[in-house]
């Protein structure tokens, strides 16, 4: 049974109980309003029947009313025929005197001329009347197909008898019968049109939770782009549906970003084999010139392993940067100590001077900048970003390192005047193997893990990094922020980093992206 189902089904169910209900109450209500006015007229009409009646068993005179001239007086009629009417008596009314001992004495129907319906079964024993003489009442039948008759017994004054005055319920009956034929028509026109009306209702209501169902199962089939409609806003159906288009969007997010990932990580593989295959292919080389006698000759054999250690070297240098990101990608523990970023940039800056002599170097460093942080990839994290500039800058171009406080946070920048990043690239800057000139040779460009390694390290003490085109276009500018105090919930030496983290020294790192080797990213 559908929800719809079940939800119409209830609500006629609770209101065909209410009319019931209803009904039933004003069905008893009635039925003894009228059994009150029958009771009542049956009271009043006692008086003259007993009077009646009495004359008719020659127990009191019969009364000489007083008679217009020219008029004789009427007689009673004798006992057990119609009687005139004497007073507020209902026609049909039925009259019966019993002596003390339970005799019937004088018996009569007041039918004011019409037809005597059938008696009533007067049961031989009857209730008495209250103490303080108040009447008893009954309901008794009568002959098959005759009315049922309201009874009334009292006692007669003087000790003369009981008195047994009874009204035919024929008005009572079928003004009852009326009633309940009108509340069953009611009732069900009522149930009927309140059924119709609360089918479109609750149809109208419940249409965004079929939507959901049949949004779920195309959903389930792979397309993640449906919604629902929100329906009426406030409602519970409403909430319903803005909650599950805001689960299934985040699901859409959460599948994107595992695409996102996954192709990030095939990418990654891809570079990291092409990465490797180069130098393992020059090493497989000359291993193979030994075989063809270059052990023969020391000249060619001492260039062939110089190459052979410069590519080892290579391959080493690589393979501690992937060591060193998959160890921040697993929030390995940091080192904490307090640092000076102003010496720290100093020392890289005094580095790269002897390194690269055809670029000027300088270094805006007005004070001490002490952070809480690991002081050895501090370092590595400045070198890294001196030699990005150094190497795609060319000779003669100004690099400048500065350090600085501002709010909160320390601030190391290293800009330079080169031809600088283009916008629809800076964005993709510190993504692993990325070059943004893919033809360019390794002579001029490393493998570049270098600007990688540095958004790890700074998000790893609870910093950002961010590149940008230098003023007026030309140049670029990477910016490192990072926090004055430490981190909460972060401690000294071996406590976490908020994003990831690093052992206090890899064995085989060094300050740059390996020994000196350039980073390779822009």
């Amino acid at each position: 049974m559908t929800l719809r189902v079940r939800l119409l089904v209830l609500l006629v169910a609770i209101v065909a109980i209410g009319l019931v209900v209803t009904d039933v109450v004003t069905y008893a209500s009635l039925r003894s309003f009228l059994t009150a006015r029958v009771d009542q007229q049956l009271e009043v009409a006692a008086f003259p029947a007993e009077r009646q009646l009495l004359v008719a068993a020659g127990l009191a005179p019969a009364p000489t009313p007083r008679q217009p001239a020219g008029r004789r007086p009427v007689a009673p009629a004798p006992s057990g025929r119609g009687l005139r009417r004497d007073g507020p008596i209902v026609s049909g009314t039925f009259g019966e005197l019993l002596s003390p001992s339970g005799t019937v004495l004088a018996h009569a129907f007041f039918t004011l001329g019409g037809k005597a319906s059938a008696a009533p079964r007067i049961p031989a024993r009857l209730p008495a009347p209250g103490p303080t003489g108040s009447p008893a009442f009954l309901t008794v039948g009568s002959a098959p197909g005759g009315p049922s008759y309201r009874v009334m017994v009292r006692d007669v004054p003087g000790g003369r008898g009981t008195l047994v005055v009874a009204q035919p319920t024929n008005e009572l009956t079928s003004t009852l019968g009326r009633l309940l034929v009108v509340e069953v028509v009611v009732s069900a026109g009522v149930l009927v049109g309140l059924a119709a009306l609360a089918w479109l209702l609750v149809r109208r209501d419940t249409r965004p939770i079929e939507d959901m169902a049949a949004t779920a199962t195309a959903i389930a089939a792979g397309d993640l782009s449906l919604r629902v409609s929100p329906g009426r806003s406030g409602s519970e159906v409403g909430r319903l549906a803005g909650a599950f288009n805001a689960m299934i969007g985040e699901i859409e997010d959460a599948f994107a970003a595992r695409i996102a990932s996954e192709d990030r990580l095939r990418r990654f593989l891809a570079d990291a084999s092409h990465e490797l295959r180069t130098p393992l292919t020059s090493i497989r080389g000359y291993t193979e010139l030994f075989d063809l006698g270059m052990s023969e000759r020391p000249t060619d054999l001492a260039r062939s392993m110089a190459h052979l250690r410069a590519e080892a070297a290579r391959m080493e240098r690589l393979v501690d940067d992937l060591f060193l990101l998959a160890q921040l990608d697993h929030e390995r523990p940091l080192a904490r100590e307090r640092v000076d970023l102003s010496d720290v940039a100093a020392r890289a800056v005094d580095a790269a001077r002897l390194r690269s002599g055809a670029h000027p170097v300088t270094l805006d460093a007005p004070g001490s900048v002490v952070v809480d942080g690991d002081e050895f990839r501090l370092r590595q994290v400045v070198d890294n970003l001196v030699t990005n500039a150094l190497t795609h800058t060319p000779p003669g171009t100004p690099v400048t390192v500065r350090v600085a406080v501002e709010d909160a946070d320390a601030v190391v920048e290293v800009a330079d005047r080169g031809p600088g990043i283009p916008p629809d690239q800076l964005l993709h800057v510190f993504e692993p193997f990325r070059r943004l000139d893919p033809s360019r040779a390794r002579s001029t460009g490393g493998a570049g893990l270098g600007l990688a390694i540095v958004e790890a390290v700074v998000h790893a003490h609870g910093g950002t990094v961010t590149a940008r085109s230098g003023s007026g276009g030309s140049g670029a500018v990477f910016e490192v922020r990072l926090p004055r105090q430490r981190p909460s919930g972060s401690g000294r030496d071996g406590d976490t980093a908020p994003r990831a983290a690093l052992g206090s020294g890899v064995e085989g790192a060094s300050a740059t992206t390996g020994s000196g080797e350039p980073t390779g990213t822009r």
